[in-house]
């Protein structure tokens, strides 16, 4: 859950230019991944949750980009870096309400270039740091899924505590 140690790595990754604390998070996501034998024989790709060209420059790297190298490097999967763009800028979702989240990402996503042109077999396994309400999880798959690329699910270093289930 989110809370504790959990939520300070979390805090100090994404707003206190600490980018190498990604790797040990995404070492220990990747060896849950593996342990929990969800995949069994599915062939799947890792597309990190994009954060908006603007707000990149400003942190100066993409957090669960950052955490999908460490899930890939432990778990063996190929990282698709750019399968989803971040095309419209969006206010932070933790100072929103549920519904407004829901709002806030409309038209965010768009997916990547590679991705629509590789039309690969494999599934998409989405990856973010912090899943809330499922909205981000929601308007990223809805748009993978409206281009006729399937979507296995979503990955993150820690839930809320409400329910997970991106659909």
């Amino acid at each position: 859950s989110y809370g504790g140690a959990v939520k300070r790595s979390l805090a100090v990754l994404k707003y206190d230019n600490q980018p190498q604390i990604a790797q040990p998070l995404g070492q220990w996501l990747g060896k849950a991944w593996l342990n929990s034998g969800l995949a069994g024989d599915t062939k799947l790709i890792v597309v990190p949750i994009p954060l908006h060209a603007s707000k990149q420059r400003q942190r100066g790297y993409n957090q669960a980009e950052l955490l999908a190298e460490s899930f890939c490097q432990v778990t063996g999967l190929p990282l698709q870096r750019h399968g989803l763009e971040r095309v419209r800028e969006t206010e932070a979702q933790f100072t929103l309400k549920a519904a407004e989240r829901e709002k806030n990402l409309q038209s965010a996503f768009a997916v990547g270039k590679r991705l629509q042109k590789s039309r690969s077999a494999a599934s998409v396994l989405l990856l973010d740091d912090i899943y809330t309400t499922g909205a981000t999880a929601r308007a990223a798959a809805d748009v993978l899924r409206r281009q006729g690329i399937r979507v296995y699910g979503l990955v993150a270093i820690a839930a809320s505590g409400q329910n997970v289930s991106p659909r």
